[in-house]
């Protein structure tokens, strides 16, 4: 049995598939959709890290898959109707990572509130100079209101670290109700309205889908406080990036910490990265030691259970099995 992986993972995942006898190849540079075919064709099954598009047509011409592993939570570069029709199990990496981007959007939270970028660069571009009592004044966030949309595993550490740190209120929306995060964080669940209108922090958590695609767009930022950080470790789809830049200009809101962007990888010249109020960082919520190695390990275990015909320990598409 063999897999193709589309970029080097750390090796705790490359040993668990030499140990069961699973042979692998790395591909040495980024490929075309239609280059990864010609590859994936000679082999049992997938391990995807990166934005790799496996949509209908991918999956139809490699339709001998056995399975294909994501090295992600996220699915949503998956057509997984198209997968479970084919009867391709999908499998990802939850709850590894949760702890590591709840971390990462705490340091965005922190770093917008103190405008910690923009006066790190005045450091670099020679404009520390004399004390001024009025200059550059953040925000403090003790006693803030944070909402969460999207309050599941990722979303629950960040509200966990808020009320701990700064003992902020937590108010979230979701599909359903968090009734461990009500009971432990007193957390209270309100509609989407109520969610931008009440927010000092709103932090973004969901999964991304048609459903909530540029949802944070024009109409999103003209609710929330004028006040407000915005921030997103989630998908960089999940906000419309000019309406974001056209809220901070007017400011409708006024901060905004983001871990992914829409486009992504952001050009270099983009206008957010020099406002004062933001901070961007390049994907890297999950980005420890611990964390990947955690991810490649539970990736190269679902490629094992694939190629053995069992079933994924973290299934996305569980109906392949109907």
């Amino acid at each position: 049995m063999k897999v193709f992986i589309t970029k080097q993972i750390p090796q705790a995942g490359l040993d668990l598939l030499q140990e069961a006898g699973i042979s692998y190849t790395i591909a040495a540079t980024t490929l075309s959709q239609q280059e990864l075919i010609a590859q994936v064709k000679q082999y049992d099954a997938l391990l995807s890290a990166g934005f790799v598009k496996a949509d209908a047509a991918f999956l139809e011409a490699c339709r001998h898959l056995k399975v294909v592993s994501l090295f992600s939570v996220g699915y949503d570069t998956v057509d997984i109707a198209a997968a479970t029709r084919l009867g391709i199990p999908v499998g990802n990496t939850p709850g590894v990572l949760s702890r590591a981007t709840a971390d990462t959007a705490f340091l965005l939270m922190l770093a917008v509130s103190r405008k910690a970028f923009y006066n790190y660069h005045k450091i670099l571009d020679g404009k520390w100079k004399e004390f001024e009592p009025v200059a550059d004044l953040g925000t403090e966030l003790y006693g803030k209101t944070l909402g969460v949309f999207g309050l599941g595993k990722i979303g629950f550490e960040m509200a966990k670290k808020c009320r701990a740190a700064f003992d902020m209120n937590i108010i979230y929306h979701n599909r359903s109700h968090n009734e461990t995060a009500e009971a432990e964080l007193k957390a209270r669940y309100v509609s989407m309205e109520e969610l931008l209108a009440q927010s000092d922090v709103l932090s973004v958590h969901a999964n991304f889908s048609p459903e909530t695609k540029e949802l944070f767009n024009k109409e999103a930022f003209s609710q929330m406080k004028p006040g407000s950080i915005f921030i997103n470790t989630a998908r960089g789809g999940l906000h419309n990036e000019a309406a974001l830049k056209e809220a901070l200009e007017n400011k409708i809101i006024w901060g905004a910490g983001l871990d992914v962007t829409n486009p992504e990888p952001m050009a270099p010249d983009n206008p957010l990265l020099r406002m004062p109020n933001v901070c961007v960082l390049p994907h890297i919520g999950s980005a420890t030691k611990e964390t990947r190695d955690a991810m490649a390990i539970m990736a190269a275990k679902n490629v094992i259970a694939g190629l053995e015909g069992e079933r994924l320990p973290t299934i996305v598409n569980a109906d392949v099995y109907q």
